[in-house]
């Protein structure tokens, strides 16, 4: 390695262009590639903006050439050169710097490597543990860094368009009381006071209200959450969102904001127009049409009700359903006639997942349907659901009968793994839409009590509050959720902003006054000072950046993310503390910490 005084860096290897022939400069970076081409030395050298060829010339200087010949994969080089045109029939149009090169005229290496674990160059597949366990490897590939640019790139417009709407960016605190409602809350346990612990958040849920409360009016947080449960590819135990609330606002309102901010972030960090206002639908419809409260609209394919033809049908399967009031609704998978009958059995085992129990279909052929069920059916029964379901030739309709939630999961997941197998999907297309009226309540039939749909803290419908006492599971609440793609993008709502309100709230949901008091005492007491109607949102950051990305992980898109067993690969936490640190907390645990028992 060189000890003489590193050069500074004029420019990043990813900025050079034709203009700047003839410049001299200086880079500093990691080899990602090196060739010897017999009296010459070619090394690709790359630093977070991109990739550029140098060039090294025994005749130049022959120490920098002998620390290029010695130079491997992710040595740290600092060069100073000049910049040329790469020789005629040598340029490279697939990369952004692929009409030049530079010359090196003297190289300083600044560090060496050992050879790593995994190629660095975005070409293959690696083990996402390996990945993991050396992310700081893993985050030098453009891929990775292009994300964590992105990533930037979206907070920063958020900040901008907000700070423009007269929002204030304020932190709310990271250790908290335990209230869970939802997933389990994380535990830290207080040295100080004994016996007591605090909480991380999994949102700032209580805290935004209380600063609408206070007359902030309108407040905004880029804000770290954290969920003890089970985690799947687009859930991490700490993950971020951008919180929102609103004082003095309707759902409309806060649509409306919405709607404006992402077309904003969409068009300045990706160059896409997004189409406002989005479509809006409510709950019951989504789930009527399209199986699913967050339906992906880039493609159709909606569920189509035949409960009056199976009813009248001597298919006692679906005749049975469609009596007792369950689901008998089919999709019309188009052009897929041809899929075989180990076709039809793998789906039938993908509706299974759902807990569909069945997968009826018929193939529509150019003179004849050719179904195993279409013998219990009439010619004109036949003749009715093909006109139903806008059968044409080539196309294969297909069937669920169930309870109306098992077949409408059975479906909706249907429909879109049909499309998926059929190329479908424009991966370039956003289409967003707003779901709204949830239902307010649903019932846990293992706890045997309601529990809220999003949270307690949710305003009901006004036209519904009568049923409040009477019907409860047929309320509707002042929810809305934005969906992207299929996926919830966010999700937000009118809130209780009256003690009276919020106190029946807690009734329903079986939280006694006495433990209402002892989690939510404070705000309630808030309640009775002057509280403004209000309301608000917060977006997933880690799934709109995959999204944004078109990533099919959030872990691709956060520096350090856990496993989905809530592990860190690189740093091995969670880990072990030491008897010390457990007296000081006073905890006792059952079996003394690994790195303490007797060997």
């Amino acid at each position: 390695m060189s000890s003489e005084k590193m050069f500074k860096r004029t420019v990043y290897c990813g900025e050079l262009r034709k203009a700047d022939v003839d410049k001299e400069i200086v880079l500093v970076g990691w080899v990602l590639r090196r060739r010897d081409h017999g009296g010459l030395i070619f090394i690709d050298l790359r630093d977070r903006e991109g990739i550029v060829q140098v060039v090294f010339d025994p005749t130049i200087d022959a120490d920098s050439f002998a620390q290029a010949e010695a130079a491997r994969s992710e040595y740290v080089l600092n060069i100073r050169g000049r910049v040329r045109p790469r020789p005629a029939g040598s340029e490279n149009p697939n990369m952004a710097t692929g009409e030049i090169e530079v010359l090196c005229l003297k190289m300083h290496t600044l560090n060496k490597s050992k050879t790593p674990p995994f190629s660095l160059d975005d070409e293959g597949s690696v083990d996402e543990l390996i990945r993991l366990k050396y992310r700081y490897l893993d985050l030098r590939r453009p891929a990775m860094m292009d994300a964590l640019r992105l990533r930037h790139k979206v907070t920063i417009a958020m900040r901008h368009f907000l700070d423009g709407s007269g929002f204030y960016e304020i932190e709310t605190p990271i250790l908290c009381k335990s209230s869970p409602e939802g997933a389990r809350d994380y535990l830290v346990p207080s040295r100080v006071h004994e016996g007591a612990f605090f909480a991380l958040p999994q949102s700032p849920q209580l805290f935004k209200q209380i600063l609408m409360v206070a007359g902030v009016d309108k407040y905004f947080q880029i804000a770290r959450c954290f969920r003890d449960e089970d985690l799947r590819a687009d859930r991490q135990p700490e993950f971020t969102q951008l919180d929102m609330e609103m004082s003095f606002v309707e759902e409309e309102d806060i649509r409306a904001l919405c709607e404006q901010m992402l077309a904003y972030i969409f068009k300045d960090c990706l160059g896409a127009e997004v189409k406002t206002p989005f479509p809006v639908l409510p709950y019951a419809e989504a789930m009527s049409r399209f199986g699913s409260d967050k339906p992906d609209l880039r493609f159709g394919m909606e569920l189509v009700d035949i409960a009056d033809i199976a009813a009248a049908s001597e298919f006692t399967t679906f005749a049975a359903v469609a009596k007792e009031g369950g689901w008998v609704r089919g999709i019309n998978a188009k052009g897929c006639a041809k899929y075989s009958r180990r076709d039809m059995d793998g789906l039938k085992d993908f509706v299974g997942i759902y807990g569909a129990k069945g997968l009826a279909y018929i193939y529509v052929d150019e003179n004849e349907l050719r179904s195993p069920i279409a013998k219990f059916f009439t010619e004109q029964q036949l003749r009715q659901l093909c006109e139903r379901m806008q059968a044409e030739p080539g196309d294969c309709l297909m069937f669920v009968a169930a309870d109306w939630l098992t077949a409408a999961e059975s479906l909706g997941h249907l429909r879109c793994e049909i499309a998926r197998r059929e190329g479908l999907i424009d991966p370039d297309e956003f289409n967003f839409l707003w779901v709204n009226q949830f239902p307010l309540l649903e019932y846990n039939d293992e706890d045997k009590r309601w529990k809220a749909m999003h949270h307690p803290f949710t305003s009901p419908m006004d036209e519904d509050m009568h049923m409040l006492d009477s019907e409860p599971g047929k309320v509707r609440a002042k929810a809305y959720d934005c969906v992207l793609n299929g996926c919830e993008l966010g999700g937000g709502s009118i809130r209780i902003h009256r003690r009276d309100v919020q106190e029946k709230m807690f009734s329903l949901l079986n939280i006694s006054a006495e433990e209402s008091s002892e989690k939510f005492g404070y705000l309630l007491e808030a309640f009775e000072y002057g509280t403004p109607p209000h309301g608000g949102i917060a977006f997933g950051l880690d799934r709109m950046i995959m999204l944004m990305g078109n990533k099919d992980s959030i872990r691709d898109v956060i520096a350090f993310p856990k496993t989905q067993s809530a592990t860190d690969m690189m740093t091995q936490a969670p880990g072990s503390v030491t008897l010390k640190q457990l007296r000081e907390l006073h905890i006792r645990l059952a079996k003394p910490p690994k790195n303490e028992q007797p060997q």
